[in-house]
């Protein structure tokens, strides 16, 4: 975490206080979770100075076990061929995602520096990775996926637990909970 000491504060109006400037890396997936989870980072990042880091993380649907079934069945070649148009469409859906929640969310100028980052990998544990050296971890309660009755989810809960900076779990509106 980058931590300068700040003579005079504007921002705090105090004195010797600290600031924090840096980055802020952000799950962003297209789902309601997310554009708020960049909403929110985005607001902080204002405050701090910091570049947001929208990421968004897409996951092979081939573990081992499926591809060496694909090997087996389908021979070497067509199977990486398979493999490759798979993974080359989630990547194009993932960058779909990011581009249409930066579009909804931040805008045309959203008077930061917003950098959106791609990458294949389990979501949580890139997230985390990222998390290395970043000010704060800004992930939102439910992202596409799971059980609708999970609180938080499970990239926000490893998140909450693996991550090496502050993490902020952006929740729904209290309008949107079922028990208010």
């Amino acid at each position: 975490m980058a931590l300068e000491s700040c003579h005079d504060d504007a921002l705090s109006g105090r004195p010797g206080s600290l600031r924090v400037t840096g980055r802020i890396p952000v799950g962003v997936d297209g789902s309601d979770g997310s554009h708020r989870a960049l909403s929110w980072a985005i607001a902080e990042a204002r405050v701090r100075g910091a570049l947001v880091q929208a990421v968004t993380v897409w996951q092979s649907p081939y573990g081992s076990d499926e591809m060496e079934n694909l090997w087996v069945e389908l021979g070497p070649d067509r199977a990486e061929r398979i493999e490759t148009v798979e993974n080359e469409r989630l990547a194009a859906r993932a960058r779909a995602h990011s581009e249409a929640t930066l579009a909804a969310v931040a805008g045309e100028d959203p008077g930061i520096e917003i950098e959106a980052t791609i990458l294949s990998g389990d979501p949580a544990s890139t997230l985390c990775r990222l998390s290395s050296g970043a000010d704060l971890l800004v992930v939102g309660t439910r992202g596409h996926g799971g059980f609708a009755g999970l609180v938080l989810g499970s990239v926000s809960t490893k998140c909450a637990h693996h991550s090496r900076c502050p993490v902020v779990i952006v929740p729904k509106p209290a309008s949107e909970n079922d028990d208010s």
